[in-house]
């Protein structure tokens, strides 16, 4: 992704439902056994077996040979402390500064919302940076800020897109995250 790449927000979209209808099965079934062994491991796996998912779809994505199967999530592990980082460090920053903006008399649930979708947004490539370029954590999110922040409008509308998506998955419970995570991961795979 260039810095000064223009957003394709409609074929992203597009690509990325193309590339999971025709990898429906195993983008499913590889998504159950990262569900199941995050609930498993109390989620200590779930940024590195994310990561190993992320690094499926970017395959899907760039169509190699011989495709991916359900067992290459186990890939993410080989990632483990950046991948594994991802997730508590963003959920507890993203939850400290969301926490003190709410106790804002009348704005700050307005401003809480914003930080979240704003930093959501800006932070939304890092663990495909891990993945696919073998990036530390920082220099990850670094990038994926860097990157984002030249288009951030488009990007944001691509963020609210891949959280309703997830909110709908959320509703339906574990057969719905089972779908809809594989579907945002294919989506952002494509940006």
């Amino acid at each position: 992704m260039d810095a000064t790449s223009e957003v394709k927000f409609n074929e992203w979209i597009a690509a990325g439902f193309e590339v999971f209808r025709a990898n429906l099965g195993t983008l499913i079934l590889a998504t159950l056994v990262v569900v199941v062994l995050s609930g498993v491991t109390v989620s200590i796996l779930s940024g590195p077996l994310f990561a190993g998912l992320v690094l499926m779809v970017l395959a899907l994505v760039d169509k190699k040979e011989p495709k991916p199967g359900v067992g290459d999530v186990f890939q993410g592990l080989q990632l483990f402390l950046p991948a594994f980082l991802f997730a508590p460090v963003t959920m507890l920053v993203l939850g400290i500064v969301g926490g003190i903006l709410l106790r804002i008399p009348l704005l700050g649930r307005l401003l809480a919302l914003a930080w979240h979708f704003g930093m959501g947004t800006l932070l939304m490539f890092t663990l495909f940076l891990i993945a696919d370029r073998k990036m530390d954590f920082w220099a990850a999110v670094k990038e994926s800020t860097n990157r984002v922040k030249t288009n951030f409008w488009p990007f944001l509308g691509l963020f609210v897109v891949a959280g309703v998506l997830g909110s709908l998955g959320g509703l339906l419970l574990v057969v719905g995250v089972v779908v809809t995570l594989p579907l945002g991961a294919s989506i952002l795979a494509v940006a």
